[in-house]
């Protein structure tokens, strides 16, 4: 028997040892498929077998070039909160050069070496000063690097564990990317959802609210029913009515619109049924009334709740019998037409107190549909600013200008007791005054909006992209806060990845703003 001194010995039982390990650790990383569970998985993992000081990963962000730290579940969250925006280009470093050449390098003393990018260090607050660094292979490429603090003796044993771990995480990487593709379609579903919804062109809101208006928008098109429209004054229930009509089977109908409370009854009552001649002083013809214009399409009845009782009667005859009697004649005419009504009255209040018709009351009633006035619906004002500048601009004949963030603010804490009508109105006016080309801004605003609005503090003029980036900034942030910034749980509350949302807060510099807004609030408590 050969004599196997005692140094070898133990040398052969080390490396045995180490190969045992190695071969336990590779098949407890393909036991996990969640990125962030296998990447703290493989940091704890490997310091415990080379025995390392620290372990750190560098994944490659293929789109940006760039090379970051992952986020691990296992790593303490001031930690992790240090390092979530360290990102560094891919070609710089010690690490983007092991990247590149896919060479594992150990570096006995950083400092002296000239591909040292010390911009980590400070970012980090790290202090490095010996590195081993192995590339992360698969067969599709190097996705990162694996590196920290080692002995000598481990750049072959961590460069042979390197590729189980590649493989581990392009695994994992694929599974999350699979996942992330999924939401995105069912996100990109529920858009054309909206799309579909939002196909009434004029009627514009993605809010709770209003997906609840397009449902019922629906089901008053596919069916013809007599609908009833109740809402705020300017709310937009001609637009709601229009948009029935001319989605429905009637489209190529006409449709009419009505306001019945601006005219007297007598004249009213002309203007609905039409007149005969001779029948009163200046009827030198005959004349068809709104119903027989309307007949075979869609008549609106806007302010219904202005009606006489008298007219009333008339109407609920329409309603039963299709007939109309034109003013001055005895025999009735019959009409195809879909009424819809309007009101910002309560009906129902108005009949239990006797001035509405109880029996019209349900005849308009059968399909009710409540508008939501603009305060309760605020996600929507952006959507609709935009869409009425265009409009606004295209009216004037001016190109369309942009929004500054200081003005978007007003409009977004102003009570608008008006509605949308209200916030077309002040938009036409900004337009007017903003000279061509240039920004709406809040001297372009009336005073009434600047009195009575309370804005947060307002940013200096820029574009409408930036106006939206402080609102995509201020909305992560307020998920961020309700999270106890708990970056994985708000990242799948707001439908994108971590890795995402850990560029937005470096971008934004959401860390400091919602630390800040948090002790704010702790200070306010007490």
């Amino acid at each position: 028997m050969a004599f196997v001194p005692k140094v070898l010995s133990r040398e052969r039982d080390h490396e045995l040892a180490r190969l045992s390990l190695l071969y336990e650790v590779s098949r407890s990383f393909s036991e996990l498929i969640e990125l962030d569970q296998l990447i703290g998985r493989i940091i704890t993992k490997t310091k415990d077998l080379i025995d390392a000081e620290s372990c750190a990963i560098l994944l490659l962000d293929e789109e940006r070039q760039e090379l970051y730290f992952p986020y691990s579940a296992d790593v303490a969250p001031e930690v992790e909160q240090r390092f979530a925006t360290v990102r560094f280009p891919a070609d710089r470093g010690i690490a983007g050069w092991v990247l590149q050449h896919g060479v594992p390098q150990l570096i006995t003393d950083v400092s002296k070496d000239e591909r040292w990018y010390a911009h980590v260090d400070k970012q980090s607050g790290m202090s490095t000063h010996s590195l081993l660094c192995a590339p992360l292979r698969t067969r599709r490429g190097t996705l990162g690097v694996i590196g920290g603090v080692f002995t000598p003796e481990d750049l072959n044993f961590l460069d042979a564990l390197s590729g189980n771990i590649a493989v581990a995480i392009e695994n994992a990487s694929l599974y999350q990317r699979l996942k992330n593709s999924e939401a995105a379609l069912r996100d990109e579903v529920v858009t054309l959802q909206r799309v579909n919804r939002t196909r009434f062109v004029e009627v514009v809101g993605t809010s709770d609210a209003m997906q609840q208006v397009f449902q019922l928008m629906e089901s008053a098109i596919t069916w013809p029913v007599t609908v009833l429209l109740t809402g705020e004054t300017g709310t937009g229930k001609e637009l709601v009515a229009r948009a029935i009509h001319y989605n429905g089977a009637r489209r190529d109908r006409p449709f009419v619109a009505v306001n019945c409370g601006a005219l007297p009854e007598t004249l009213l009552e002309s203007e609905l049924f039409g007149h005969k001649r001779g029948a009163f002083t200046g009827a030198v013809s005959d004349r068809k009334g709104f119903f027989e214009v309307a007949d075979g399409g869609t008549i609106l009845l806007d302010e219904i709740g202005e009606t006489t009782p008298a007219m009333q009667v008339k109407l609920l005859r329409v309603l039963q019998s299709g007939e109309v009697v034109p003013v001055g004649e005895t025999t009735p005419r019959f009409v195809d037409v879909r009424i819809i009504s309007a009101t910002n009255r309560d009906l129902e209040l108005e009949t239990k107190q006797g001035r509405f018709r109880r029996d019209l009351f349900y005849r308009l009633s059968t399909f009710p549909i409540s508008l939501p006035p603009l305060r309760v619906r605020r996600d929507d004002i952006p959507l609709l600013v935009a869409h009425i500048l265009t409009r606004t601009a295209e009216k004037f004949g001016k190109p369309v200008p942009r929004v500054s963030p200081s003005a978007l603010n007003v409009f977004l804490h102003y009570a608008w007791p008006g509605n949308v009508r209200e916030l077309e109105n002040e938009i036409e006016r900004a337009v007017a005054l903003a000279g061509i080309g240039d920004a709406i801004r809040i001297e372009h605003l009336s005073e009434k909006l600047l009195a009575k609005s309370t804005p947060r503090a307002a940013a200096p003029p820029t574009t409408l992209r930036r106006a939206r980036q402080l609102f995509e900034a201020e909305f992560i942030a307020d998920v961020l806060r309700q999270n106890a910034n708990n970056a994985s749980r708000a990242a799948r509350l707001l439908g994108i990845s971590r890795v995402t949302l850990q560029t937005k807060i470096r971008d934004y510099e959401l860390r400091k703003a919602t630390k800040a807004k948090s002790r704010s609030g702790q200070h306010l408590k007490s």
